[in-house]
């Protein structure tokens, strides 16, 4: 039994990683501008189940939907292995469930952005809408997924009858908020930097020309990113300090991971503004983000399970 929730941790953790890569190539496919590779055809491209005589945007768009294919299929196969390895009510079960449905509502909003024509040049605004919904259930399904692979070792129900105090689930609840709050202003400003490339020269100037009148909202919009960021991330890296002075190791571990994460991102930030956000910066502050996110997920999940005995009865709050 042992051995195999080992193996299973090893595949729900291969799964997070997996998946996190195909986000990071979404995030190509949109900044070479490869959305609109495949036409305004869902599932087949340009009407054709394989294309013939691709261009460059074909092939980056349609690889991309390819891998996204099967981290569906991988998450699938999550889902069976939790059926099979643990009991009902079990938390990675929840996990896994809660993982295909995203997974599910992730190609959806992905075809949507196709068939409706949000890809390529268009900059209206119902695509910075569904860019930001985009990004809410990628960080839904990374955090589904993290989940299931963190339950794996753990008795069921462990976070469920957690006895932590209303006020720990609260900080815990306004943390992880405020990191998706900031997440979803981050898709709205990459796709501005995407659509309005960030021109060189000093700040004022920048600020000057994306606050001017003939500045598009998705410019506008530009500056409320890093001031939530900023304000957010320190709030963040507060309350995992706060929260994370406790004597167990784990949670003290995880802690120390979103506070460093926390410092990362927002130093990559800053790099990103200062290069005028080159692509490769877009991707990499992309996935340091992410790590955030599934590391504040890892850390409130240890925090509750900590302060939760064995027999379900809450341990003192520290």
């Amino acid at each position: 039994m042992a051995a195999a929730r080992a193996r299973f941790r090893s595949l729900a953790w291969g799964t997070l990683a997996y998946t996190v890569l195909v986000i990071l190539f979404g995030a190509v496919v949109r900044i070479t501008g490869s959305g609109a590779g495949c036409g305004q055809h869902w599932p087949t491209c340009h009407g054709e189940i394989v294309p013939i005589s691709p261009t460059i945007e074909t092939i980056i768009e349609f690889s991309h939907r390819v891998t996204s294919g099967l981290c569906g299929i991988i998450v699938l196969a999550l889902l069976i292995a939790a059926l099979r390895g643990f009991p009902r009510g079990h938390t990675a079960r929840v996990g896994a469930w809660l993982a295909l449905v995203f997974t599910i509502t992730e190609a959806l909003i992905g075809a949507g952005l196709v068939r409706f024509g949000l890809v390529g040049h268009n900059d209206s605004v119902a695509r910075a809408v569904v860019m930001a919904a985009h990004l809410l259930n990628t960080s839904l399904l990374t955090g589904a997924i993290a989940l299931t692979a963190w339950a794996a070792g753990r008795d069921p129900g462990a976070v469920t009858r957690s006895g932590a105090s209303r006020r720990v689930r609260w900080l815990l609840g306004a943390s992880l908020g405020g990191l998706v709050l900031v997440g979803l202003s981050g898709a709205v400003t990459a796709l501005g930097d995407t659509l309005y490339p960030v021109e060189a020269g000093a700040l004022a100037e920048r600020l000057q020309r994306d606050l001017g009148a003939g500045a598009h909202f998705l410019q506008r919009l530009r500056l409320m990113h890093p001031v939530l960021a900023c304000g957010l991330g320190f709030f963040t890296a507060v309350i995992a300090h706060h929260l994370g002075n406790t004597a167990a190791p784990a949670v003290r571990r995880a802690s120390a991971w979103v506070m460093i994460l926390v410092f990362a991102q927002l130093a990559a930030g800053v790099l990103n503004v200062m290069l005028s956000a080159p692509g490769w910066m877009q991707v990499l502050h992309l996935g340091l983000g992410t790590a955030l996110w599934v590391a504040a997920v890892l850390f409130s999940l240890e925090l509750l399970y900590a302060q939760t005995g064995l027999d379900g009865r809450a341990r003192p709050d520290r």
